[in-house]
């Protein structure tokens, strides 16, 4: 297969005509070959337009990686600067970390699987990443100590933004998230103001899987 050829036409094809025209993110993404973290049985299919299963080992996760156009207009939205900290929901194969730490200072990933935890820190240290670190931990333990942050991703969804995470954030922080349940969800941008609050953006509307931990959205009983 000629991966260059793919690649070229994965970023041409699917993610230049998703309103993706930011010319550093379209060049991240030459830099960071999606082929190097996606499981051995679907490198073929690094460059598809679909999530691909993150299977290690010969075991399903029951994890994916997320479509190349959802991540790259999440990256272009973020619009992540050389001295943000950035912390994921989500580790999977690393390759959001990887493109996430290309335009921050530091990136802190967690993964709640431990063989994703390991794929993910072994895929790092392979692409040359040294400004991303993969912690096995779950990210919806609402006892797991963390800092604040200027970027959060959860690169998953969830039924509601969590608001435990929105409190990590810096003042002028933004957290990406898809939310929502099937078959509606959505892609958003929430950003913490200087003055308190929160502003919500929504990009587009998508599926992906759910993170696992998190709180379904609760509702009336009758």
């Amino acid at each position: 297969m000629d991966f260059e050829r793919a690649r070229y036409n994965m970023i041409e094809q699917q993610i230049r005509t998703w309103s993706v025209l930011d010319q550093d993110v379209l060049d991240l993404l030459s830099v960071v070959r999606r082929e190097d973290f996606v499981p051995p049985a679907y490198r073929q299919m690094a460059f598809t337009d679909m999530e691909i299963p993150l299977t290690i080992g010969g075991r399903a996760t029951g994890e994916s990686m997320l479509a190349p156009k959802v991540e790259a207009r999440i990256l272009q939205e973020l619009a992540v600067r050389r001295h943000e900290s950035v912390l994921e929901i989500g580790a999977g194969s690393g390759h959001m970390a990887a493109l996430l730490a290309h335009r921050g200072k530091h990136v802190d990933t967690l993964e709640i699987d431990a063989d994703l935890s390991r794929f993910a820190t072994e895929n790092l240290a392979r692409a040359g990443v040294s400004n991303a670190t993969v912690r096995h931990a779950d990210g919806a333990d609402p006892s797991i100590n963390l800092p604040n942050y200027d970027v959060i991703v959860l690169s998953g969804s969830v039924p509601v933004v969590p608001e435990r995470l929105l409190a990590k954030l810096s003042a002028g922080g933004r957290l990406a998230a898809i939310v929502g349940e099937l078959p509606v969800m959505q892609a958003q941008i929430v950003t913490r103001a200087q003055a308190g609050g929160s502003t919500s953006k929504v990009l587009f509307e998508t599926v992906a899987k759910p993170l696992r931990g998190f709180p379904a959205k609760s509702g009336f009983r009758f």
